[in-house]
């Protein structure tokens, strides 16, 4: 290892390497650890050798003599020791910046992955993802993906989706990136999309059956060609469960003794048991079984739990009129008719299966006529109309009258010595037929007030 003053005309000219050795090195005694190596096929290249913050010795190519000068690579080389010795490495950082991932990268080999092992709508994360963000960000490096591009991807998406479909392209941004925080991924330090708000929804709906919109679905239900479908609807309303936990519903899981379904596999991923009410008891009594096969609605073709019913529903609505009307719209009247039945928000909660009440006050829609019952009492106590004021104090009088000739009627069966049909204030003559007199009310009873408030 040759220890020398290192010129550009040494670099250029002189420096050389014997063939009958593999490299040589020419160290500088300007700079520490600072060296040209040069390779028998005659390429040079600047390295610099020191010691990382756990003293271990690291020699790292700077750049070949070819692309800097001598004098170039000496202030490279400078800078980098002045930095480690203030305890960065600067080619740690480069290493750290090559590890990244693009974000393509980071989900087809990290996230989807890990969604896949406990959430069961992870294609539907697939989907978001490829069709949504990836075309635009997916060949971009973590580090690189900026709050800007997320914003004007949200902002195309909101042009053609309502807010809640972009709600849900933003949480699941945001989640990927979290995850990709918490796992330490090389060079990201900060979630992009922090500071980007929600879009604020309105669309949720309100939709629920009435009384006489269900009897027409049940009569178009009737006449549809699958004949599970009548079941299946009325089995949606009966116990508010989920359009895919009923179709996977098996017999085994029912216990009609204790009158319970047990749901193992459910949006919450935690067994839930939902209560069955003696509709529904009659339902599963009156149930067509398959012979040997373990769901509740097998399909006649496979015998495995219908993909979907959206061609026979769909007929059979539009057939009933109610074009509008979604199977999950069942599960709102479920929570309907339990609410306008008097029954807890609690208990609603626990029939529907959710963990959070504050997702159960969706559901909690009052009808019509329960709220147009609760504002009429409110209007009861409101006395702003002078004729219905007049009106109401004259029957309240005719009430209080009749309250109190009924009492004197009693009175005078009973021998009091009174005479029958007299109200308050009123004295009945012995032996004539003359109307009873009025008895005079003391000075000031009747006199107007002079009180302004009675006024």
């Amino acid at each position: 290892m040759p220890k020398l003053n290192l010129t550009q005309h040494f670099v250029e000219q002189q420096a050389r390497c014997p063939p009958e050795k593999g490299r040589i090195d020419y160290y500088d005694n300007k700079v520490v650890g600072f060296s040209l190596k040069v390779l028998p096929s005659g390429h040079k290249s600047f390295y610099l050798r020191y010691r990382d913050s756990h003293s271990k010795l690291i020699e790292r190519k700077l750049a070949s003599a070819a692309t800097l000068t001598l004098s170039e690579a000496r202030r490279i080389a400078q800078e980098i020791l002045a930095k480690v010795t203030m305890g960065e490495d600067p080619f740690e950082q480069r290493r750290a910046l090559r590890n990244v991932p693009t974000l393509a990268e980071f989900t087809a080999s990290a996230y989807l992955p890990h969604v896949k092992g406990y959430k069961r709508s992870w294609q539907t994360d697939e989907g978001l993802l490829r069709n949504h963000v990836l075309p635009q960000l997916g060949k971009l490096y973590l580090d690189e993906i900026k709050r800007q591009h997320l914003v004007e991807i949200f902002s195309l998406h909101r042009e053609h989706h309502e807010p809640a479909s972009t709600n849900r392209v933003i949480i699941l941004c945001r989640y990927v990136f979290n995850c990709a925080l918490k796992w330490e991924v090389e060079g990201l330090s900060r979630n992009p999309t922090a500071g980007i708000d929600l879009y604020p929804e309105n669309n949720k709906r309100e939709r629920y059956l009435k009384k006489d919109e269900a009897r027409r679905l049940f009569e178009a239900l009737e006449a549809s060609p699958n004949p599970l479908l009548s079941y299946i609807i009325a089995m949606l309303l009966l116990t508010g469960a989920r359009k895919r936990e009923v179709l996977d519903a098996q017999w085994a899981d029912l216990d009609r003794e204790q009158q319970r379904w047990r749901i193992e596999r459910n949006k919450s991923g935690k067994t839930r048991h939902v209560p069955l009410s003696q509709g529904m008891l009659s339902l599963l009594a009156k149930l067509p079984r398959a012979a040997g096969n373990p769901y509740l609605f097998p399909n006649p073709k496979s015998g495995k739990p219908f993909v979907s019913i959206f061609n026979s529903w769909n007929t059979a609505r539009c057939l009933a009129g109610l074009s509008d009307l979604r199977i999950h719209d069942l599960r709102h009247s479920f929570a309907s008719y339990v609410i306008n039945q008097g029954r807890s928000l609690y208990e609603v909660q626990q029939l529907l299966g959710h963990t959070q009440v504050k997702t159960t006050q969706r559901y909690a829609h009052l009808s019509q006529e329960s709220l147009l019952s609760a504002a009429d009492t409110a209007a009861r106590s409101v006395p702003w109309d002078r004729e219905a004021r007049a009106l109401g104090e004259t029957e309240t009088e005719t009430a209080q009258d009749q309250e109190a000739i009924k009492a004197l009627e009693r009175e005078g069966d009973s021998g009091s010595g009174k005479q029958p049909g007299c109200a308050p204030g009123m004295k009945a003559k012995q032996g004539t037929g003359t109307p009873p007199a009025p008895v005079q009310s003391p000075p000031g009873d009747d006199a107007p007030s002079s009180d302004p408030e009675d006024e």
